[in-house]
């Protein structure tokens, strides 16, 4: 930001003029705010509002304001909207009551680490006579309010339970400082089902199911997991393996060793589902083809291959036998990798099969993490077409097992996102854990790709308020 200073200032400027976002109020600031002079800005503040933010004409949901701003978390409801007043008085709308939401990011001397503040409503029922709370770190609410008897509450994502009097009486506003902004999903909504996700070379690379499609497997590349940009496929047009005819479903690049690998599903040309690998010295690719399956029975489909290490170093392919095509169980295998991770080792062992209500006719999509003692296999079970699909997880203190499953799913569809599923889990630019995973649009016409938090609590992930659907501060 520091190198870009007077160009922000110009931004200002222009935003501070025409007085674009303000609700109809008088612009927030003018030419004084950010100095005419030629010299570079002392330092600034950006500010970004939450997705209820009232700005006509306006695409950037974000100001740079000179100097160091910030706002005391106070939410005044003024007819069906609500505004707020900042320090630099500025006074942004927001559509709704107690609908404001902002982050502030400063580069002035002494800014602070990430931190929240939850102001809460008049129906607060509390000790004392404070009206907020600020907290370490990323703090969120998906607005939901359960009532309880003559009173209601709201779950925060840290695990606290603020009540209020009466049913209903829910009312918090969320300030952000140091987290580095707000986001809201779909992170990419161009289509994206079976996102593979990984972090490499200071980004995240990731890959979708690109079905029939002349190019198979897009690849897209991000620095935050928000804003992704396009970066070719593991297979342009013209490079598909001859051993595949079609189906390029759920592809996965991984390092192995000091090579990359592209695990992925395709039909072959005897119509059996099979996994196949494709290396290079980039994630980018190119990428060669093994020339045959890695993973084929022609008796039964095989996908969902995913890969991962455990900590005795031992390499593992995991991958789901596609037994709901033929009436069957599905389970889910892993089987130890040669060094190079093209081809299979040791004795394939089942880790776990469709054996819980909500999983219905399938499991599939794995996903393992190693964390303090115990393998986490997260996956997906149920129709992936409609509202049945969720995502569960089960752990083992050994990689192969056995797995004890959670009781529910930890993902599942809400009124605004149907099937959440096939996630993989990676850790956020802040250290923290997130699920890279797909939802179908509001059209039910294609799947896009979500992002949101885990949180570990009592040796278990969860994902409070997820799938979301309001801003919540990077990961």
């Amino acid at each position: 930001m520091k190198t870009h200073r007077w160009i922000a200032a110009l931004a200002v400027v222009g935003a501070a003029l025409s007085g674009l976002g303000c609700g109809g109020e008088e612009p927030r600031g003018g030419a004084e705010d950010v100095g005419m002079s030629q010299a570079p800005l002392a330092c600034t503040t950006r500010i970004t509002y939450g997705n209820t933010w009232i700005h006509p004409g306006r695409e950037s949901m974000v100001d740079i304001a000179s100097g160091e701003v910030t706002w005391d978390g106070t939410c005044v409801n003024s007819g069906s909207n609500s505004y707020a007043v900042l320090s630099n008085g500025w006074k942004p709308y927001f559509t709704g009551n107690n609908a404001c939401v902002m982050a502030f990011d400063s580069d002035c001397a002494g800014a602070q680490k990430c931190s929240t503040r939850v102001t809460y409503g008049p129906k607060w029922i509390h000790s004392g006579s404070g009206t907020f709370d600020d907290v370490g770190g990323r703090v969120f609410w998906n607005r939901s309010c359960v009532n309880e008897g003559s009173n209601s509450y709201a779950q925060l994502s840290n695990g606290w339970k603020p009540y209020f009097t009466g049913a209903n009486g829910c009312a918090m506003t969320f300030r952000y400082t140091g987290c580095g902004g707000l986001y809201l999903n779909p992170v990419f909504s161009g289509g994206c089902a079976d996102p593979g996700v990984i972090f490499d070379g200071g980004k995240y690379i990731a890959v979708c199911t690109s079905g029939g499609a002349a190019a198979a497997f897009p690849i897209r590349t991000s620095s935050d997991l928000i804003t992704w940009t396009s970066a070719g496929h593991i297979f342009p047009s013209g490079k598909r393996p001859a051993w595949a005819k079609g189906d390029f479903w759920a592809p996965e690049i991984h390092r192995v060793g000091s090579r990359y690998i592209a695990y992925y599903t395709a039909r072959h040309t005897n119509g059996v589902l099979s996994i196949g690998a494709a290396s290079a010295t980039s994630p980018l690719g190119p990428f060669t083809d093994l020339g045959w399956p890695l993973v084929h029975d022609p008796n039964m489909g095989m996908i969902d291959a995913t890969f991962f290490t455990d900590t005795a170093g031992t390499k593992y392919l995991v991958w789901k036998a596609d037994g709901n095509a033929v009436g069957q169980k599905t389970p889910i295998y892993a089987q130890p990798l040669s060094a190079d991770g093209l081809s299979l080792t040791g004795t394939r062992k089942t880790l776990i099969t469709n054996d819980r209500a909500w999983e219905g006719g399938l499991v599939e999509a794995p996903w393992v993490v190693a964390r303090d003692g115990y393998y986490y296999l997260f996956y997906s079970g149920n129709a992936y077409y409609d509202g049945r699909y969720a995502i569960g997880v089960a752990r083992a203190t050994s990689p192969l097992g056995p797995y004890t499953k959670a009781a529910n799913p930890i993902l599942k569809t809400t009124p605004d996102w149907e099937g959440p599923g096939h996630g993989s889990v990676v850790t956020s630019p802040s250290g923290t854990s997130v699920m890279v995973y797909h939802a179908w649009d509001a059209g039910h016409t294609t799947r896009v790709m979500l992002v949101d938090t885990i949180v570990w609590k009592d040796g278990w992930p969860t994902m409070p308020g997820a799938p979301s659907l309001q801003s919540r501060p990077l990961p």
